[in-house]
């Protein structure tokens, strides 16, 4: 049974090495994992949207917010952000960070847009109050048509996710795209009344403008139902709003709440200093547990620097994206790691004292202890538990959320350390001449 355990700790110790072990990419050996490291200490955007739910039937809001969720995520890798953080918060937020990005205004245009594209003609009558844009070709209002009796505008939430971009037989850009059967319906009606007449793109409060920075506004030639091109644009704006036509919709609107871009030099400063912190830390701690509890504080620090590689490890393959508030919860967790093994070592202390063998010193020592931690440790894993339910509702929940996760699994790796690794190794010593030599495992000899 013993050599069991020694087999599945080795294992487990090659495993977590694995997936430590740091490639030129920054990723570990095992499944290719790299270090997610958060805001705080990589710089970014940080977002956080609520989502009006009211037009919705109750029945199909989170279906609608996770599509919402999903195009938001199809967005943000067009633009070729690493890592984001996109997921739902609570009922009805959703939570977006954009890692390495400084432009906040450039990530809301990216992430908030309802309808990409909106499609208008030209009013007759300046009074209209249908009218919603205005510029130097005129005054526009939306272009609708009606569809199953209902009149609706004409928008790129027709479009099919399939636009691509092509050039006409003079080389100038053109984009395709293509309408879904409600979108064809609604432009056959339109370009069919608008033929010889300008039809108006616009995005968002302007007038979409062509590369020689005039507003869009092609003439309709002719009836067009199933498929289209937008003319006039550079081939950087075709080629970028191609992707965002084909990334997805947003069904649901998105109001931003919260915003906040966070430089990266701090956190980064930072990471150093506490790398230098937790080598002194984890020294001076194994330090004390040798000097003090001798062989079995040798086979603590052992296990110590094991129960570190398995926590890293584990936060590389879930992965956890570590920040200033999770270092601190994964620096705290080491210290009950260590505690643990203290309540452990007293208890053998005491049975040595009493004259007992050093395997029912042992088997007392964790037996006895074995109470204290496990209540110890339940009820900061009940608070890391209700940390997490709390951050889930709160729209700054970075720094908690971060640091509950750090803390809860550092807590549940840390008894696994201190009953099974460091139990293993001390079990490695009954029966053997060194078992016999109190001294080795306290640095007092005698009796109370």
């Amino acid at each position: 049974m013993r050599s069991n355990y020694i087999m599945f700790i080795i294992i487990l110790v090659i495993l977590a090495i694995a997936a430590m072990v740091v490639l030129p990419v920054d990723k570990g050996l095992l499944l290719g994992r790299p270090i997610k490291l958060g805001l705080d200490l990589k710089g970014g955007v940080h977002l956080v949207y609520q989502a009006d739910l009211s037009g919705i039937p109750e029945a199909d809001r989170a279906g609608a917010l996770d599509a919402d969720i999903a195009a938001i995520r199809s967005r943000v890798d067009v633009f070729g952000v690493t890592e984001p953080l996109i997921q739902q918060q609570g009922e009805d937020r959703v939570l977006v960070e954009l890692p390495g990005i400084s432009d906040v205004d450039k990530a809301k245009a990216v992430i908030g847009q309802t309808a990409i594209l909106e499609f208008g003609e030209l009013a007759t009558d300046p009074n209209d109050p249908a009218i919603k844009w205005r510029n130097e070709l005129g005054n526009w209002k939306p272009a609708t048509g009606t569809v199953n009796g209902q009149e609706k505008a004409l928008t790129s939430a027709y479009f099919k996710q399939n636009t691509y971009v092509g050039a006409d037989n003079l080389g100038r850009i053109i984009l395709h795209f293509e309408w879904d059967s409600e979108g064809a319906q609604l432009s056959s009606q339109i370009t069919q009344r608008l033929i010889g007449k300008p039809l108006g793109i616009f995005s968002g409060d302007h007038a979409l403008l062509g590369d020689d920075g005039k507003p869009i506004a092609p003439t309709v030639q002719a009836q067009i139902t199933d498929q289209g091109i937008i003319e006039g644009l550079s081939q950087t704006e075709a080629t970028q709003l191609s992707k965002l036509l084909n990334a997805g919709r947003i069904s649901v609107p998105l109001n931003l709440i919260y915003e906040q871009t966070v430089s990266p030099v701090v956190g980064a400063d930072f990471v150093g200093m506490a790398v230098k912190a937790g080598i002194i830390g984890i020294i001076l701690v194994m330090l004390f547990m040798i000097i003090y509890y001798r062989l079995p504080g040798l086979l603590a620090s052992i296990a110590l620097v094991i129960y570190a590689v398995v926590v890293l490890a584990i936060f590389k393959l879930i992965p956890v994206t570590l920040s200033l508030a999770g270092i601190g919860g994964f620096i705290l967790s080491l210290g009950m790691a260590v505690d643990a093994n203290v309540l452990i070592f007293e208890r053998m202390k005491e049975e040595l004292f009493m004259g007992r063998t050093l395997g029912a010193a042992i088997e007392a020592g964790f037996k006895r202890a074995w109470s204290a931690i496990f209540d110890s440790n339940v009820t900061t894993v009940i608070a890391c538990i209700v940390l997490i339910l709390l951050a889930s509702n709160i729209v700054a929940s970075g720094p908690v959320m971060g640091f509950a996760v750090t803390l809860l699994i550092g807590v549940l790796v840390s008894m696994f350390s201190a009953i099974v690794v460091t139990r293993t190794f001390l079990c490695l010593f009954i029966g053997s001449r060194i078992s016999r030599q109190v001294a080795l495992f306290t640095m007092y000899t005698g009796g109370k």
